[in-house]
């Protein structure tokens, strides 16, 4: 493994804050949530992200090496368990990973510090984006923690959305994502607003405003008990036909508000920005394909930097390297998968152990041997089955 050493911090360097990434929200308009608004506090956007980042830190983390034989085989050591079971003394793999994941895609950067005893890699923790700096050098850049400044290439880096200027520091999805957050947070004030708005009579009564009792509240009151509140359920009213007219009337409800269908667009806006299927964030039905294809997509792609820069910065061997297992997120059908695994099984491809470990069974003793049926044979050997030899003939 290799060591880390870190530098004193020059003096009065150039910095670009990860807070600058932070984008808050404050609604001016009367009807708003008190305070600012992140947008990790937007329940609808911290539901995409939450999935993905759940996902990815449920992968577990193999540590693979190259082989002359055309196919990667899994190494098993104190590194890998390492890395995929407790990454640091604090955290797991899940936790540790998911955590990651949604700083990266929250602020758009996010930094890992790797502690080392005796020159062998011991904690691997993750910097808060508060005390994260970043600070231009040349075409790369240093990376500030506290008062302590390391090379860029001393600490795991992990970001998304690259700009453009500066190919090394990370975006995420804030731009983006800043004005749908807005408007999901004013429809959710909204609706909390009217729901708990006292003004939805559904009887409005019509008085002869020169009637002595109306000229009081005390003697409205009075009119209220006497023609109206005294009644007992289902009775009839029996009010002056010439002081009093009665109208029901209907309250606008959220459905003329349209406060459902513009929330319905938001929410698929946020699932096309975060690429994450639009079910996912209580919006249309469950599709395996969709599922499949935000597998194959949003989380491979994501998966693929985090590997790339572990291996990148852990490991020295040029033949080592981390694959997270993406396989295991796949909708697949276990019916469909006994039957492709089976095919390979009587095709000498797989061992029975394989195939019983794909379907959630344990092995079994004797089943750790390639086989192949007796009909799946080369052409040219056609003619030596045993079978076609009878009474003891060679022919």
């Amino acid at each position: 493994m290799r060591f880390f050493h870190k530098k004193r911090s020059e003096k009065n360097p150039q910095l670009t804050g990860e807070s600058a990434l932070a984008f808050w929200l404050k609604s001016d308009d009367d009807i708003s949530v008190p305070g600012y608004i992140s947008l990790d506090k937007c329940p609808e956007i911290i539901a995409g992200v939450g999935r993905i980042a759940s996902l990815i830190g449920s992968m577990t983390i193999h540590l693979m090496s190259n082989s002359e034989k055309g196919g990667d085989f899994r190494i098993k050591n104190e590194l890998s368990k390492h890395i995929d079971i407790s990454p640091n003394r604090y955290q797991t793999r899940q936790v540790w990973m998911s955590d990651i994941v949604q700083t990266v895609l929250l602020k758009g950067n996010c930094i890992v510090f790797p502690f080392t005893r005796d020159g062998l890699l011991d904690d691997l923790v993750k910097m808060p984006p508060s005390k994260v700096l970043l600070a231009e050098k040349g075409y790369g850049y240093t990376v500030q923690i506290g008062d302590a400044v390391y090379e860029s290439e001393k600490v795991l880096h992990f970001l998304t959305n690259p700009d453009p200027e500066k190919p090394w520091k990370g975006r995420g999805q804030t731009v983006a994502l800043a004005e749908v957050a807005k408007t999901l947070q004013q429809a959710a004030a909204t609706k909390k607003s009217f729901m708990s708005s006292k003004w939805k009579p559904s009887l409005i009564v019509k008085v002869d405003a020169l009637t002595d009792e109306f000229a009081s509240p005390s003697g409205r009151k009075r009119l209220l008990e006497s023609y109206i509140e005294n009644s007992n359920a289902g009775e009839p009213w029996l009010i002056p036909a010439e002081q009093f007219s009665v109208e029901q009337v209907k309250p606008l409800s959220l459905s003329d508000l349209a406060i459902s269908d513009s929330v319905k667009m938001d929410k698929e806006m946020v699932a096309s920005i975060l690429g994450v299927p639009a079910f996912v964030l209580g919006v249309g039905a469950y599709n395996k394909d969709e599922w499949n294809n935000f597998i194959n997509t949003t989380v491979m792609c994501l998966a693929n930097m985090i590997q790339q820069e572990l291996t990148k910065k852990l490991l020295i061997s040029p033949n080592w390297y981390f694959k997270f297992n993406i396989r295991s997120l796949y909708n697949y059908d276990l019916k469909v998968l006994e039957q492709v695994y089976t095919d390979l099984y009587v095709r000498g491809i797989v061992t029975g152990n394989e195939v019983r470990d794909v379907i959630g069974m344990t092995p079994k003793e004797g089943l750790d041997e390639l086989v192949i049926l007796e009909n799946y044979i080369p052409l040219g050997t056609i003619g030596d089955q045993k079978k076609l030899v009878q009474n003891g003939g060679t022919e």
